[in-house]
């Protein structure tokens, strides 16, 4: 009743491709080692030397090599920096807990903890509370 397909069909998958696959470990370290190379450089940038040295351990565990430290600056306020590295460090735990990779989800809530403080350290001043 039906003509049997001749023609290889285009919904065929590519695992008979030429090019490199990566596994999806493999994607999940290089997309949580880009969100930590990122939080180091606005680490390097607020001068937290010691955290910044634990988050480019980091990187190089999971780049296998170490990475460039921060050399520029943005210019921006204390306070957007820490709020940037929070959200930051809230990407990287969310990519560390996809992968379970621990130590990394550790760093990554400890960041985030930091800099939620330094946050409201930084906002607490221009917070008028009563006055009228």
């Amino acid at each position: 009743m039906y003509e049997p397909i001749r023609t290889k069909s285009v919904h065929t998958t590519a695992d008979d491709a030429d090019f490199p696959h990566r596994t999806r470990e493999e994607e999940l370290d290089i997309q949580l080692a880009g969100h930590l190379a990122a939080l180091l450089a606005v680490t390097d940038e607020l001068g937290l030397g010691p955290a910044g040295d634990r988050i480019a351990e980091q990187v190089a565990r999971l780049r296998g090599a170490p990475p460039a430290r921060h050399a520029g600056l943005t210019e921006a306020s204390p306070a957007v920096l820490h709020r940037r590295a929070h959200a930051l460090a809230g990407r990287a735990l969310v990519v560390a807990a996809s992968r379970a990779d621990t130590a990394a989800a550790i760093l990554a809530a400890e960041r985030m903890d930091a800099h939620a403080a330094a946050t409201e350290v930084t906002d607490a001043p221009s917070r008028l509370v009563g006055a009228h």
